[in-house]
């Protein structure tokens, strides 16, 4: 998916419709990570319905609305970047795997699960971990190895 993913832009407007109904959810949350990695949060906004909302269940919060959510996106610290490791899905659920390294924060991985209405996305849903090597410790130590 990495190599594909700087040609999504032109596949998706030819795949599309005027209003994105007939595209299929892997493509919109193949396209909303490429408009993120190449900042142009206009195009980021164009793809996500009225009542979007992002959770992030493992805080505990979530952020309503597309204006918000991509004002969150464009003001963190720059230096990051995105790379999608795999992107699965149907007509409307999309699952993809990301890794986005940050000189600062660290390199983290994103399990973000897509739905779709309409060729917008209504919902995300996302797990963030750190990347890191953590010795497991006590019994599972026998049965993990560092990868």
């Amino acid at each position: 998916m990495r190599d594909g993913a700087a040609h999504l832009s032109s596949s998706f407007t030819r795949c599309a419709d005027r209003d994105n109904r007939t595209v299929e959810a892997e493509k919109l949350a193949a396209e909303l990570w490429h408009r993120i990695q190449t900042r142009d949060w206009a195009a980021v906004r164009e793809l996500l319905a009225e009542d979007f909302v992002l959770e992030w269940p493992q805080e505990l919060i979530q952020i309503r609305g597309p204006e918000k959510f991509v004002e969150f996106n464009r003001s963190y610290p720059e230096g990051w970047s995105i790379e999608v490791l795999r992107i699965v899905g149907d007509a409307t659920i999309a699952v993809s795997e990301v890794r986005v390294p940050h000189p600062t924060v660290g390199p983290h991985y994103a399990l973000s699960f897509f739905e779709t209405t309409d060729g917008r996305i209504v919902r995300t849903r996302e797990y963030w971990v750190e990347e890191g090597f953590k010795k497991p410790t006590g019994e599972r130590a026998r049965w993990f190895e560092p990868m």
